[in-house]
């Protein structure tokens, strides 16, 4: 039956997607079942991302990890959670949006985008946390950085959420895509991004509380990633624009 066709991405999530959720689960349950509580501080000293690291006179001697641990830290985090909830919330929102990125960039350029938007979420923490101790966890910058990326082309005519879609087929994921200029000034894209900003800043400020007790929200580090999504777009996307507008050379 055609409602089953193995051509239908909405039942047919992107194996590297696939293989991005099965790394998140087992580094929690890594966490979870094996380490002990000493082993887990341990293991957040030296893959988190913290601040503090960058300042050599916070603590002698340093963190773990040494030098190798102040550069893979901007990325590592991204891996760590701090709970199911955490965990889940955050696969809620890749499975959509890191499939729709998936397919339109193949799984290679999308591995490198979500790590890149990752940094770029640890750099937006760090310049607004300076000498933080906390450890800040969790793939929601390079999330975020996916859905600013799929808002680029999803509401493109003949593109996934497009008043004239195709039938389900990949092509539709394969659009060209809207300038920077004119993702800007799109209605949906502004609504879109009006309600994040909006329930971003309703959790930075405790107004909304969906984690435990002393785990805030890194609203800074989703907004650095969103923002490094919508830049960094047309480095990554491998699909020509359309006649007239301005893209790297390929």
């Amino acid at each position: 039956m055609a409602v089953f066709q193995r051509s239908e991405p909405m039942f047919n999530v992107p194996p590297v997607v696939m293989a991005t959720v099965g790394v998140l689960l087992f580094v929690h349950g890594v966490r979870m079942l094996l380490f002990d509580e000493a082993q887990d501080v341990e293991f957040l000293l030296t893959f988190a991302f913290i601040p503090a690291r960058y300042d050599n006179g916070v603590i002698a001697g340093g963190f773990p990890g040494g030098v190798g641990a102040d550069v893979w830290t901007f990325f590592t985090y991204a891996f760590i959670h701090a709970d199911l909830l955490h965990i889940g919330l955050n696969i809620a929102w890749l499975v959509p949006f890191g499939a729709a990125l998936a397919r339109r960039f193949g799984a290679w350029r999308y591995i490198g985008f979500l790590l890149v938007t990752a940094a770029a979420g640890a750099f937006a923490h760090l310049i607004s946390h300076l000498d933080a101790m906390v450890p800040m966890i969790g793939a929601s910058a390079a999330i975020s950085g996916a859905m600013a990326a799929a808002l680029r082309f999803v509401f493109q005519a003949g593109g996934p959420l497009g008043v004239f879609r195709g039938q389900g087929d990949l092509a539709a994921y394969r659009v060209p895509a809207s300038s920077l200029a004119a993702t800007l000034r799109d209605p949906r894209f502004l609504i879109f991004f009006g309600a994040w900003i909006g329930l971003n800043a309703l959790f930075g400020l405790g107004t909304v509380a969906i984690a435990g007790a002393g785990q805030d929200i890194a609203w800074q580090a989703h907004i650095g990633g969103f923002v490094a999504g919508l830049l960094l777009f047309n480095v990554f996307d491998p699909v020509p624009g359309r006649r007239g507008d301005a893209r790297p050379s390929r």
